[in-house]
């Protein structure tokens, strides 16, 4: 699990916090709750009316990813291909149809099992790669949610300012109460701002991150894969494999046959 995404909004939203209280302020005076259901509620219809319901549930799984998702690791789908490599050398290609079955790598697991099957090799690599532009397209609209939240959360927050003025302007004959009302009127406009910034705009980043991470070891196991079905040298494999890893990530050093 990487704690990157938690981490950061729980450090963002202490330095606000902080700098209420730094400047004389009270915390509670920012957390009024007819502007955080405005800006995050009202956000979320806006966000939802920009695509279909199926899009719209499909960000709380999205969502999920962001927070707690796991980083894939490419070395450890290498080590896996490596060893597939040196068994399918040894044993044939068709030996590798029980080891797949302990592969937790549902890409790489149902692309092993496409080849072991005979599918050409052109139309393996034409059918791994659909599967990774289908990701892609989908990676991305769910991405794009929270990046259209980002974008309406300032304008949101701007309008529950402006609905805070009207009934400001509807009770100047308090004097006492001005004052404090102008103040929360201005809470909307900060919520809008900064969950923009401080969380569906990160979100947003923090999906195509992954997605990108995801997909670069997709379009590995395609190399690996497509390199096992034509026999390569298990060595040969690892060299090019180890490759297309990013710079620093290890692999294990495996005597390949």
């Amino acid at each position: 699990m990487d704690f990157a995404t938690i981490g950061g909004l729980v450090i963002a939203t202490a330095a606000v916090l902080w700098m209420q209280n730094h400047e004389g302020g009270t915390i509670g005076s920012i957390l009024l709750p007819g502007p955080l259901v405005l800006v995050f509620i009202g956000t979320l219809g806006v966000g939802l009316m920009g695509g279909i319901m199926k899009d719209g549930i499909a960000s709380i799984g999205t969502l999920k990813k962001a927070l707690l998702g796991k980083v894939a690791n490419p070395a450890g789908t290498v080590e896996i291909l490596i060893q597939m490599a040196e068994r399918a050398r040894r044993e044939g290609l068709l030996a590798l149809e029980d080891a797949i079955k302990a592969v937790d790598d549902d890409f790489l697991r149902d692309g092993l099992q496409t080849a072991i099957d005979g599918t050409d090799p052109d139309e393996l690599y034409e059918i791994l790669t659909a599967q990774i532009q289908a990701k892609k397209a989908a990676d991305k609209q769910a991405a794009k949610i929270f990046g259209d939240m980002g974008g309406y959360a300032p304008t949101v927050g701007i309008c529950g300012t402006v609905i805070s003025l009207v009934v400001v302007l509807a009770n100047l004959s308090d004097a006492a109460a001005l004052g404090p009302m102008i103040a929360g009127a201005f809470v909307a406009t900060l919520w809008g701002v900064a969950s923009s910034n401080f969380f569906f705009l990160p979100v947003q980043s923090r999906l195509m991150r992954l997605s990108g991470i995801e997909v670069a070891q997709m379009e590995l196991v395609v190399e690996g894969i497509l390199a096992i079905q034509a026999g390569s040298n298990p060595r040969s494999v690892a060299k090019k494999l180890q490759s297309l890893l990013p710079p620093g990530t290890a692999v294990a050093d495996k005597k390949a046959a």
